[in-house]
């Protein structure tokens, strides 16, 4: 039986493609930084593991104890809107430690494990505002296109050895705690330059009418992407994050593979 590692299991899309993966027989190994088993059913192919992908103790300890996977899904991601001006340095050092840092570090750490089996599937959880710019959130979106270069470096790299690497781009999801964690370093409501800037942005993203991305539509994807060795570099998952996508491609057709 496969086993997939799934990172940022706590809530949202993490605990959507976990679940998902158990139902479809997977064993499944979810990491998340405070451990809560009641977020799932009882299963025999469940492991749950404390993680913090910016430790590189913890980082460790999940290698060692998750032994030899078959997937890893880097989906454990922070979150910041707030006007580059305002942007506090260690706003962008916790954006960049997270989700570029941290990621490389966990990916590093069982890639010679799957070169030596000669076969394995990396799937990045990076975000569809990299394919259009907005405003607030020029941070957040930095370290996100940093993690799709990386992605399609790694990409080229490790396709001699029999793995395979993906970038899912979810769109905007009310469904998860995302936005809810990402208030915690919100910025520019008080600032007389760049207060309207800002309500506009809140009231666009509060729009009820506009498309979204569920959580099962990011579970769907990471999981296609799992067991389809076609599955091309890049998917969007979600109505908004296609619309991005292809507009992107459009304009840049470097995104297409």
């Amino acid at each position: 039986m496969a086993t997939a590692l799934i990172t940022g299991c706590s809530s949202g899309f993490g605990l959507a493609t976990a679940k998902l993966f158990l139902a479809k027989g997977w064993d499944v190994i979810a990491t998340m930084r405070t451990p809560d088993a009641t977020l799932f059913p009882e299963s025999d192919r469940l492991t749950i593991l404390p993680l913090d992908i910016t430790s590189t103790d913890s980082i460790a300890d999940v290698v060692k104890k998750a032994g030899t996977i078959d997937l890893l899904v880097n989906n454990a991601g922070l979150g910041a809107a707030v006007p580059v001006e305002l942007t506090p340095l260690t706003t962008a050092q916790q954006l960049m430690n997270t989700n570029v840092l941290g990621t490389l570090s966990l990916t590093q750490a069982f890639l010679p494990l799957m070169r030596e089996r000669k076969s394995g599937v990396i799937i990045n959880v990076s975000s569809s505002v990299t394919t259009k710019a907005m405003p607030l959130i020029g941070l957040y979106r930095a370290s996100k296109a940093a993690l799709n270069a990386w992605s399609e470096s790694l990409a080229i790299e490790v396709r001699p050895f029999g793995i395979r690497v993906h970038v899912v781009l979810p769109g905007r999801s009310p469904e998860t705690k995302f936005g809810e964690n990402a208030q915690a370093y919100f910025g520019g409501r008080d600032d007389p330059d760049y207060e309207n800037l800002v309500n506009e942005f809140i009231q666009a993203a509060g729009n009820a009418h506009s498309p979204v991305t569920h959580e099962g539509d990011v579970a769907e994807a990471i999981f296609a992407a799992a067991n389809d060795q076609n599955t091309p570099l890049y998917t969007a998952a979600g109505e908004d994050a296609q619309q991005f996508l292809t507009q992107a491609q459009q304009r840049s057709p470097f995104l297409t593979d």
